[in-house]
């Protein structure tokens, strides 16, 4: 290691080798001084006149390791660095409301963003210069990391006008972003047209999901595609919500072999993935194949939500209760995604011929899914039907038993390669998604033990990072909670544990989940009566440059947004206990979210489905009486898809409560359905049958 006079000194014991963040510490070795975020790093640097480089990125980032593996590996840039930087490194999982301030800054400054993000700070923590991935030397069209870090201290040292002049077009820039956001006076109606319209223009007729490559999964534009069909039946939203479903489902996106989905895609066509498995990503994708499941009530649907059920159980279910954060996209240094990816060769290697020859043609491979880097290795998709795929094929057994006996044998060879790495940390507004997800999906199969596993996320994270008064900590760590004062974690555990309550009637949910909202409605307010991503009075990180500047989440990104996901809570809470109170709340949230977005199309799908609910009457089903007949009509209700619905195994206890109609019916031993939609009931129904419909077309009058 080399000290700030270029001298040889003996190297410290980095500060990053017992953080409990995995991707800090795999830092650890590098040749550089890192400090993790805090107070400590902007002290030192005020103390010598340092610039500081900040370093954001995750253990799931790929470009995060390149740079990690190469740049910050190379001699000459620790030398650099130690010669006249002071460094601090950032798990963006760790603390995203860091991330979400520097890539604003950065980006307003270089128009550039993503991750690794790379940013020169000044000692007060405001952003003179900025990046993303530098290679160490001049390559891939950038420069050097070497050149760009000798360049920077010059300016730092010959010409500190320059710093001053960026920082202060940087102050400049965000306030004319802030004060050029719309504050148009939508209406509701006129918010979710125009909604409506841009995810008309930017849908992909040929490949569904919407836009150009790069491509991501859009969860809560399917989401409000699936309302839309809902409230306006002539529409072809919901066939255009069935084919994005269908096609993510049958590209590269989804891992064919193991389950979960990846990252996003770099092709239109949804054939090749950046490999990274994101617990945020497979939480809204699981609730969104769950919701389109129960309604197109096909299987292939209900296998992709078994089978994204089975990865996140497998691989990122913590013993001890909840869900790590996501699975790394390499195994190895170099490495792009080679754990998921198959050579021809390697299919002939461990399966019988005509297997082999079914699993080339049903996943294509061969074709569109080959990797750029190395043709012969294949990201396996769904290229043909699987009868057609099985055509003059002298197979022994049916086409279906083939194939799953094919993909076992696949899997068990998966497992022999090195496996890329899990982050094992346990995150509040990533499990609060999980438990919202699992708890419906696995209402929906009629599978306890999924159930289960919501209870104990939900379980863990009320006792050991839940304050009645300080809300929901981010993380757990090894020495205890941390990271109050966050709004996506508040509304991601309240909206989590507000569906988990719905499916259990169990009011020990419910409670903590009120409380949770009225910690939102109290502490998050900012201006116009929309929600900070953080409360300063409950926030216990560093208060350090950007971090005091109020920030609102507003857009999908591309998940739920955390004012979205609020003002959804909200309107589902009203719904459960039919209290107005909460769905007024959610309409004054609603209105400034409109005027602030109502251009941001697809990034405010979640936003206008939560305007859309809003004007749809509340399902409430109550399945009385007990034995088979009962258990039937039960699981066909929880099988059934409305917009916004509760299903109640016999009458709820308080604070749960019904609407005033179904209160006032005598109570029957016999098995049958009691179906409100509002404050409209419909007779009595016996069958299971009956349920679908009346869901799918029951009173639809709308809500002033």
């Amino acid at each position: 290691m080399v000290s700030a006079s270029g001298s040889e000194t003996p190297r410290r014991e980095s500060r990053l080798r017992s953080s409990p963040s995995a991707y800090l510490r795999s830092a650890a070795e590098q040749p550089i001084d890192w400090h993790p975020w805090g107070l400590e790093p902007f002290t030192l640097a005020k103390r010598t006149n340092r610039p500081i480089l900040l370093d954001v990125g995750a253990s799931w980032c790929h470009w995060c390791h390149v740079m990690d593996e190469g740049t910050y590996a190379d001699p000459e840039v620790a030398r650099l660095l130690a010669q006249g930087f002071v460094a601090v490194k950032v798990d963006r999982d760790q603390n995203p409301e860091v991330d979400r301030r520097y890539q604003r800054q950065v980006g307003a400054l270089t128009g550039e963003g993503g991750w690794p993000l790379t940013g020169f700070l000044t000692p007060d923590g405001e952003v003179f210069l900025g990046g993303t991935y530098f290679p160490p030397t001049d390559g891939h069209g950038r420069p050097g990391f070497r050149r760009v870090l000798s360049e920077v201290a010059r300016l730092w040292r010959e010409e500190p006008e320059r710093i001053r002049e960026n920082t202060k077009a940087l102050r400049d820039a965000l306030e004319r972003m802030r004060a050029g956001r719309s504050d148009s006076d939508r209406s509701r109606d006129g918010f979710i047209a125009g909604v409506r319209a841009d995810l008309s223009s930017s849908y992909d007729p040929v490949h569904g999901g919407f836009g150009l490559a790069p491509k991501f999964p859009h969860p809560t534009a399917v989401s409000f595609l699936l309302w839309d069909a809902f409230a306006h039946p002539s529409s072809n939203s919901a066939e255009r919500a069935r084919e994005t479903l269908f096609r993510m489902a049958d590209g590269g996106l989804y891992d064919q072999v193991g389950g979960g989905f990846h990252r996003y895609s770099v092709d239109e066509s949804w054939h090749i993935p950046h490999f990274e498995k994101m617990g945020v990503d497979n939480a809204a994708l699981l609730a969104a194949y769950t919701e389109g499941a129960q309604r197109f009530d096909d299987p292939r649907l209900t296998e992709v939500v078994r089978g994204t059920l089975g990865w996140v159980r497998e691989v990122l279910q913590d013993p001890l209760g909840g869900f790590g954060a996501s699975q790394d996209a390499d195994n190895a240094p170099g490495d792009d995604g080679s754990y998921f990816t198959w050579s021809r060769a390697e299919l002939k290697e461990i399966l019988p011929p005509e297997e082999a020859r079914l699993v080339t043609r049903f996943f294509g491979v061969g074709t569109d899914g080959r990797m750029p880097n190395d043709p012969e290795e294949n990201v396996l998709f769904r290229l043909l039907p699987l009868k057609e795929a099985a055509e003059g094929l002298n197979l022994s057994g049916t086409p279906e038993a083939t194939l799953e006996r094919a993909l076992a044998t696949m899997r068990a060879e998966r497992a022999r390669r090195p496996v890329p790495s899990v982050d094992r940390a346990v995150y509040s507004d990533i499990n609060g998604r999980f438990i919202g997800a699992l708890a419906r999906s696995g209402a929906f199969l009629g599978d306890a033990a999924v159930v289960a596993d919501a209870k104990r996320a939900a379980d863990r994270l009320l006792k050991e990072a839940f304050s009645p008064d300080r809300g929901v900590a981010h993380r757990l760590d090894p020495t205890g909670a941390r990271g109050y004062g966050l709004l996506e974690d508040q509304v991601a555990v309240a909206a989590g544990l507000i569906e988990l309550a719905g499916v259990t009637a169990r009011a020990d949910y419910l409670a903590p989940a009120l409380r949770l909202l009225e910690v939102i409605d109290r502490e998050f307010r900012g201006e116009d009566g929309l929600l900070r991503d953080l409360s300063p009075a409950l926030y216990d990180g560093a208060a350090i440059g950007g971090m005091t500047e109020p920030s609102y989440p507003l857009e999908d990104s591309p998940h739920l947004s955390a004012n979205a996901q609020a003002a959804l809570a909200f309107l589902r809470t009203s719904s459960l206990v039919h209290d107005e109170r909460w769905r007024e709340r959610a309409l004054a949230l609603l209105a400034p979210i409109a005027s602030r977005i109502g251009g941001a199309g697809i990034f405010a799908a979640g936003s206008a489905l939560a305007a859309g609910l809003a004007t749809v009457p509340p399902a409430t089903v109550v399945v009385e009486g007990s034995g088979e007949r009962a258990r039937d009509l039960l699981l066909a209700a929880r099988r059934c898809w409305h917009p916004n619905v509760w299903v109640f195994g016999g009458r709820p206890p308080e604070p749960f409560s019904l609407p005033v109609e179904l209160e006032t019916v005598t109570p029957s031993s016999e098995p049958r359905a009691l179906v409100c939609f509002g404050t409209v009931c419909a007779p009595p129904v016996t069958e299971p049958s009956e349920l679908r419909a009346l869901l799918a077309t029951g009173p639809k009058v709308p809500v002033a």
